[in-house]
C-alpha cells in the first residue's frame, strides 16, 4: 500500500522550476492578480508539499506589516490534505508573526470558497467587476470560470481562528 504521508516544507531556490511549471499549468502563467496588483508568483515566499511522489502542492504568499495574503494554493492530488496541510503551516506561520490573513478568490471559484470557509475563513468583502480591472494587467484572465459562471468579482475572506473546530 502506497504512503499517504505529506510532509510540508518552505520553498527553496532548487524548487523554482517546478514553482514556474505548476503556476503556468494553474494559473496560465507565474503571474496572479489579485487587488488590482500583479505579482509575480515565482518570487513569492511560500510552501510545498511533498510525498513519496514528488512534490504534490504548492502555495505562495505575499507579506505586509499586517496581514499575510495567501496568493496560490495548489493541490496537484485531491481530498488526501494536501491543500489543508499546506494551509495549516500558513496559519501557523502567521500566528507567530501574529499577523492577520486573508484571501482573496473570484466569484465562480466555488471549491475554494467551500474550501476555506470549513476552514476557518470567513467572508468579508465583496470587490463587484475587480476582474475587469485585473484583466487590464493580465489579459489572459478567463472571462467564464469554474461551473460554466462569468469571472467578474473579487470575494476577500479573512482567517478566524475563534471559529475553528
Amino acid at each position: 500500500m502506497e504512503s499517504k504521508r505529506i510532509i510540508i516544507r518552505p520553498l527553496k531556490p532548487n524548487d523554482l522550476p517546478w514553482v514556474q511549471e505548476i503556476l503556468t499549468k494553474r494559473w496560465g502563467s507565474v503571474q496572479i492578480v489579485t487587488r488590482g496588483r500583479l505579482y509575480e508568483g515565482d518570487k513569492l515566499p511560500g510552501y510545498i508539499a511533498e510525498n513519496q511522489q514528488g512534490r504534490v502542492g504548492l502555495i505562495t504568499y505575499s507579506e505586509d506589516p499586517d496581514n499575510i495574503e495567501i496568493i496560490s494554493l495548489d493541490s496537484l492530488i485531491p481530498k488526501i490534505g494536501i491543500g489543508s496541510g499546506l494551509l495549516d503551516a500558513i496559519i501557523e506561520y502567521a500566528a507567530n508573526k501574529k499577523l492577520r490573513m486573508s484571501v482573496i478568490t473570484t466569484n465562480d471559484n466555488l471549491d475554494a470558497l467551500r474550501f476555506y470557509q470549513r476552514r476557518g475563513f470567513r467572508l468579508v468583502k465583496l470587490d463587484p467587476d475587480a476582474i475587469r480591472k485585473s484583466r487590464e494587467l493580465k489579459p489572459a484572465i478567463p472571462t467564464v470560470g469554474a461551473y460554466g459562471i462569468p469571472i467578474r468579482d473579487e470575494l476577500e475572506l479573512q482567517y478566524n481562528k475563534a471559529i475553528i473546530k
